[in-house]
């Protein structure tokens, strides 16, 4: 039976796509009647909503240059690069099942032993209004990283993200999650998570997420969202990446979509040490709070999160390491449109009139704070000063929606850190390199 109607499916594609050359012909099914639509990319499903697949895709190409604390040497550099480059396919099949593949051939997402996958999953929704979901996914940890990253208001995610992306990346694991919603206003999920570092016993390291949401107010332009997010993963006995480091927004800095700033880009390390020895430790717990009201045209969004890395064993050389930080989003469509808004995320801002498009002006500051009172040789980037390191980005910019598949952003980058240069020393009063910098990334994006 399964082989039946999927059979019915791709036959049916496939006669659509023959006809489509021909000046005449018919279309016939073994089932239901089937609807093709084309608007978005290419969507085939039975009128009953039992069968169907959905073919689409994002396209984003960025260029930015940056200088300061982004390069090793304080010089202007710059990147031209594919930012994602994703083929997705989706589809239902038998009412209850839903699978999603997006692969990315970017290759930002994933890993050439794991397969580039930015998300592998399937679906069941038979237990209505409840969903479990197992396979490849982005674990959900706040309202930045719920929201597509087509629709996003700036290029790149908050800057605090880079310090806890364990909390909410795959980083090529397996996972299974239970989401619901209650009424019109709540949502909550849970899930488990297996990621691809393992212990001294080849045990995978194991990590537990938790997300809530409350939205009395739902509707694109008349928004009001609380949230909270929690995940904690167990590290003890594993050669774990648990550097506390972030790009400050400038993705260029290091990337694998195409040219980067190579050898002189600069990813700022705050505080920890990379997966090169075992036991260092315990476990790592990230808490976040949310909370979004927009109006109109008019949007304001934030987040406030923290980060606790427990070491293994207490001594003079690693310490427990703490971070804390966040972001304050404001926007404005200048052209009178409502970001759209779903349940626990934004969602598409759709222009009223593709003849001049959706025009949207957007301010963004991000912190991070950083305390580590370990005691070790000085990594790049990292002084000999114990306590807090911290980093401010203001992200100022402007995107144009064209129609609802292409956009095109513009954002200047200015970043300040304390506590930390782009210059290595033996001693802190070598360190004399850079404590900010400067930037701008443009990119344009085709969504369909």
């Amino acid at each position: 039976m399964i082989r039946k109607h999927f059979a019915g499916i791709a036959a049916s594609a496939l006669a659509l796509a023959i006809s489509a050359q021909a000046f005449a012909g018919t279309v016939t099914t073994d089932g239901a009647d089937i609807v093709v639509k084309t608007k978005g990319g290419l969507e085939v499903a039975t009128t009953d909503k039992s069968f169907g697949f959905k073919i689409g895709g994002r396209l984003q190409a960025d260029y930015s240059q940056f200088d300061g604390i982004y390069t090793k040497n304080g010089d202007s550099a710059d990147a031209a690069y594919f930012r994602r480059a994703f083929l997705e396919f989706s589809g239902i099949a038998f009412s209850d099942w839903l699978y999603n593949i997006n692969y990315d051939f970017s290759h930002n997402s994933g890993s050439a032993d794991d397969g580039y996958f930015d998300e592998a999953s399937i679906s069941y929704i038979g237990f209505n209004p409840a969903v479990i979901k197992v396979g490849r996914f982005d674990p959900e940890f706040g309202l930045e990283k719920a929201t597509s990253s087509k629709w996003v208001t700036a290029p790149e995610r908050n800057a605090f993200y880079d310090i806890i992306d364990w909390a909410n990346g795959h980083q090529n694991g397996m996972g299974a999650q239970v989401s619901s919603t209650f009424g019109d206003s709540f949502y909550v999920s849970a899930g488990a998570f297996a990621k691809d570092n393992n212990d001294t016993d080849g045990d995978s390291n194991k990590q537990a997420n938790l997300r809530g949401v409350f939205a009395p107010l739902h509707d694109a332009g008349n928004v009001l969202h609380f949230g909270f997010s929690a995940a904690r993963r167990d590290v003890s006995d594993s050669a774990v990446d648990a550097q506390f480091r972030s790009r400050l927004g400038m993705r260029g800095v290091a990337t694998t979509g195409g040219n980067d700033a190579g050898t002189n880009g600069n990813r700022v390390v705050f505080a920890g040490q990379s997966n090169t020895t075992t036991g260092l430790y315990d476990n790592d717990t990230a808490l976040g709070l949310e909370a979004a009201w927009a109006m109109g045209p008019f949007s304001l969004q934030g987040e406030y999160m923290t980060r606790e890395l427990k070491a293994d064993t207490n001594n003079a050389l690693y310490q427990d390491v703490e971070a804390k930080g966040g972001y304050v989003q404001v926007a404005y469509t200048l052209t009178g449109e409502a970001r759209g808004y779903k349940l626990g995320k934004f969602d598409a801002l759709k222009p009223a009139n593709n003849q001049i498009g959706a025009w949207e002006v957007f301010y963004r500051f991000d912190s991070i704070s950083v305390d580590d009172d370990s005691t070790r040789t000085p990594a790049q980037t990292v002084t000999l000063d114990s306590g807090d390191r911290d980093a401010k980005v203001h992200n100022l910019g402007v995107n144009w929606y064209a129609n609802e598949a292409v956009k095109i952003s513009a954002t200047y980058v200015k970043a300040s850190v304390d506590g930390v240069t782009n210059a290595t020393g033996t001693t802190a009063a070598s360190r004399t390199g850079d404590d900010d910098g400067d930037g701008f990334i443009v990119r344009a994006q085709y969504a369909f």
